[in-house]
């Protein structure tokens, strides 16, 4: 039976992505901050759930992450699902350096933990969920989509560095757009998408092994003309919700 370790599983896209492999009969093992829903998960199905408390901030999350494995009896699919990020125009300092204490530190905690596992097995397969913030940097969020790009080429990064090792270990960058989530609790975003949908179609990247996988057709479209945009033009517009 095949094992994938989720965290930042207790609600949205890493929620949604967990029941898809429960239901496709895989060991799941599941990890976020909050006990309590961790919990309300495994009841659906005891024998194929583990869960471990781990928040990816904290110096013990790397040991908490081998714990979940050992419960799982092992590890060939690991998918980082945890980030925050809000709009912060006025650059509040607490905001900006939560944000990167959690999607550049709290990743690469977590991320430098997954492949030095896959790198003692000899192989595996390691997904992030990243977002298309990464293209540009977006004035109204500057730690966010800073924090993106940052997670995007540290896979770039690490796929290189298991080429150069000769590892077999695949490599996904999941990039989606606005999904309603808690993290975007404002329904005015654009675009919006339902996190069971997102799901979904990650799932669907992550079976096929896509290297990088921009989620929906229409983000798809935004971010090729996002990367035409001169940075000269760029820094003269507006882009905010």
């Amino acid at each position: 039976m095949k094992r994938i370790v989720i965290i930042g599983a207790t609600s949205g896209i890493g929620y949604e992505v967990a029941k898809i492999y429960r239901q496709l009969g895989w060991r799941v093992g599941v990890a976020g901050r909050r006990l309590e829903l961790l919990e309300k998960f495994k009841e659906q199905a005891p024998e194929q759930i583990e869960i471990q408390e781990l928040d990816v901030t904290r110096a013990d999350a790397v040991d908490k992450l081998r714990q979940l494995i050992g419960k799982l009896g092992g590890m060939d699919l690991f998918l980082l699902s945890t980030g925050i990020g809000s709009q912060n125009r006025a650059l509040n300092p607490e905001i900006e350096l939560a944000t990167v204490n959690t999607n550049a530190i709290g990743f690469t905690r977590m991320v430098t933990a997954a492949f030095n596992y896959f790198r003692e097995e000899g192989k595996g397969h390691l997904a992030v969920i990243s977002s298309i913030a990464g293209t540009k940097g977006l004035g109204a969020a500057p730690a966010y989509s800073a924090t993106k790009r940052f997670q995007n080429t540290y896979i770039d990064a690490l796929a290189q560095l298991a080429k150069m090792e000769k590892l077999q270990i695949d490599f996904t960058d999941i990039r989606p757009g606005f999904v309603k989530t808690d993290l975007l609790k404002n329904d005015k975003y654009p675009l919006l998408m339902r996190p069971e949908r997102v799901a979904r179609r990650i799932v669907r990247a992550l079976q096929r092994k896509k290297r990088s996988a921009i989620i929906d057709w229409r983000y798809v479209v935004l971010v090729f003309f996002w990367k035409m945009i001169p940075e000269s033009i760029w820094e003269r517009l507006s882009i905010q919700n």
